[in-house]
């Protein structure tokens, strides 16, 4: 069948209305349609003619307007959160407990030694007015070698233009020759970088000298001394940046974690292990509910940062346990001795025990989300659940259990789950090792990598500074790293007193120290004694959820009444809108079809520039060779030979076949 006939005949079945061009279906469209204001444009006259076109114009665009605004409203895929309260016996958290301390002073005081030399000679230069001070001559001699390596100095700020570098043990070694802030060197006498140093003393720490009093009156112009430590990217070099500090405390602090940070990373973990607090010394009693306990039912880790930790109710080889009640009779009652007169003076300056409350299977980050318990008070916490829901992709960029998280979680060798804390520190740590070529102390090392340390990277604590301070990398990962869907908050209300009494510290001591030491004497006082209550305030739990602001539903009704009240439509409106359009389509392939058949012919004519041969022709040209075209310019035109006579040949179109509605009667006559 000619695909001409087809197309039109389909054409026929889907319009069902009359014509074939483009007005006429058109016309056809709006006499038709169900839509409000196409009809009256045809039916009018032309004055109302042209105002219902304006009109129907004028609200179509408003249709699709609002509709461009619902569309982009349902694909930002805002969220509305829920609060909702329930009731049930809720599982007890997680509670991990940490001594303040992160090692014993007597365990690692001989890896410190000289750490300790360095800084207590340090602490008297910058506190001494005047030279000649007792450690000029100190026996055996400092090592210079390990304080080099990340050295603390003095900055005088009197010419903001041209600040003076003056290191502290560097009067010893030369006359003068201090460096500037600038990379310059200026000469200073000894007299005068004493002086200085002893301003410092004086104005910056605030700590009582031998120097004579400064007037009460000294103005904020006149405190023009820092103390800060001095970071190159490796010794000798001039690449250097100084981390300045407001308190010299603050400064001596950052100061020794950094160079203790390089002598403890090289210790083995099991050592590390050794050289803090044990359980057993620790934690003296426990108590879950009406339920005795001790130190083993703790789970040991080891955290950098408070070095021994010990887990409750961890749920990593037990069933979690469930409080049966709220109240203080029904939780986590602990004593614990953190032994405070064996403290690292340089390093930890805070006393007292770190806790935290946090899910079972999950990793404690203690700096950041733990809190502190007092030595000498009994602290009672009590605790409040928020259980966080979040959707996930589209409606937000969270995850499930991290494993579409770019970044390699390190803390996986602890069989945690994820979370955007250990997320963050991974992935500052890969940077550390990609940047530096080794890890930082503080966090999990990945495969093949080392720790840092002054011997082996000379410059990582520069790099460490640098990558620290570096927002670029910072939000890298905050860009890389996820927040979890579901998550369990504890809300902790504290209450502390003090404990024990002094009408009864006499007996609890003797108890506890002879149940510890098995000694009459007391061995523990109240600077190194906690006492801890954890509960449930409520079995109240609230569940703040989130769910779509915007459905499907909501997208389509909302359409659906913005074409209604504007122009008068439904569906079905936008179905026979569809239907004008498949119209179009298929008279715009008729059109196509026929210009390509049109084309192909003209390109036949122009091969016969006559018309073509009949079929008698072409049998006469075959059987009589007179009959034959010559070529054009064979002979001239007066020279050409004339035809040669022949027979005719015979009429070969009457031997077609006609059909029987041609045949006249004259033919029914003659067969007969």
């Amino acid at each position: 069948m000619n695909l001409k006939k087809y197309l039109v005949r389909a054409l026929h079945r889907l319009q069902k209305g009359p014509g074939y061009t483009y007005k006429e279906l058109l016309v056809w469209y709006c006499d038709n349609t169900n839509t409000h204001g196409p009809k009256r444009i045809i039916k009018e006259g032309p004055k109302k003619k042209l105002i219902w076109f304006f009109l129907t114009l004028l609200f179509a665009s408003l249709v699709f307007w609002q509709w461009g605004i619902l569309i982009n409203t349902y694909l930002s895929y805002n969220v509305t959160s829920s609060l909702s309260i329930g009731f049930k016996t809720m599982k007890f958290p997680a509670v991990t407990v940490c001594n303040a301390n992160p090692f014993k002073y007597s365990e690692v005081k001989h890896l410190l030694k000289e750490l300790d030399r360095l800084i207590e000679a340090a602490l008297e230069r910058i506190l001494q007015p005047t030279p000649g001070n007792g450690s000029e001559n100190i026996s055996p001699p400092l090592d210079l070698e390990l304080w080099n390596q990340i050295p603390l100095v003095l900055i005088d700020e009197h010419d903001k233009d041209n600040p003076i570098i003056l290191d502290i043990f560097e009067t010893n070694q030369t006359a003068g020759g201090n460096e500037t802030a600038m990379g310059k060197e200026t000469s200073v006498s000894n007299d005068t970088a004493w002086g200085y140093q002893g301003s410092v003393g004086n104005k910056t720490t605030g700590n009582e000298t031998t120097a004579p009093p400064t007037p009460a009156n000294t103005t904020s112009e006149e405190k023009k001394y820092k103390l800060a430590v001095k970071l190159c990217s490796h010794q000798g070099s001039d690449n250097c940046t100084y981390r300045n500090f407001t308190s010299a405390a603050q400064a001596v602090t950052e100061w020794y974690i950094l160079q203790s940070t390089s002598i403890l990373s090289k210790v083995p973990l099991q050592e590390r292990i050794r050289m803090g607090y044990q359980a057993e010394d620790m934690i003296l009693a426990c108590l879950y509910g009406a339920e005795p306990c001790n130190y083993k039912n703790f789970t040991q880790i080891y955290h950098p940062d408070h070095g021994n930790c010990y887990i409750f109710n961890w749920g990593m080889d037990e069933e979690a346990l469930n409080s049966s009640n709220p109240g203080a009779e029904f939780g986590l009652k602990l004593i614990l001795d953190i032994s405070q007169q064996d403290y690292i003076p340089y390093l930890s300056s805070a006393a007292g025990a770190r806790l935290m409350l946090h899910q079972q299977k999950s990793f404690p980050f203690l700096k950041d989300q733990g809190i502190y318990a007092m030595a000498g008070t009994e602290t009672s916490i009590g605790v409040l659940v928020d259980e966080l829901e979040r959707m996930g992709y589209p409606y937000s960029d969270c995850t499930m259990n991290g494993s579409d998280v770019p970044v390699k979680n390190l803390y996986s060798q602890y069989n945690t789950s994820y979370s955007i804390q250990a997320c963050l520190r991974s992935c500052f740590q890969n940077h550390m090792v990609e940047i530096c070529g080794c890890g930082h102390y503080m966090f999990p090392l990945p495969e093949g990598v080392s720790y840092c340390n002054n011997e082996d990277n000379p410059g990582w604590a520069y790099c460490y500074s640098s990558l620290r301070s570096s927002i670029k990398q910072r939000q890298i990962c905050i860009d890389s790293c996820k927040e979890t869907c579901n998550d369990t908050q504890y809300k902790m209300t504290i209450s502390m007193a003090d404990w024990p009494s002094e009408a009864s510290e006499d007996w609890i001591f003797h108890i506890l120290s002879y149940e510890r030491d098995m000694s009459t004497n007391v061995t523990l006082d109240r600077n190194g004694i906690i006492k801890l209550n954890i509960y449930f305030q409520e079995y109240n739990y609230r569940t703040i959820s989130e769910s779509a602001a915007t459905t499907i539903v909501w997208l389509l009704s909302s359409l659906g009444g913005q074409f209604g009240f504007w122009m008068g439509g439904s569906v079905l409106c936008l179905i026979e809108f569809g239907e004008i359009i498949i119209d179009s389509l298929w008279i715009t392939i008729i059109n196509v079809i026929g210009w390509c058949k049109g084309l192909k012919q003209r390109r036949a004519q122009a091969q016969y520039p006559d018309a073509p041969p009949t079929v008698s022709e072409l049998v006469e040209a075959h059987t009589n060779l007179g009959f034959q075209h010559e070529a054009t310019g064979a002979l001239p035109r007066d020279e050409a030979l004339p035809p040669e006579p022949g027979t005719p040949p015979p009429n070969y179109d009457s031997l077609r076949m006609q059909p029987l509605d041609v045949l006249g009667p004259d033919s029914d006559a003659e067969t007969e």
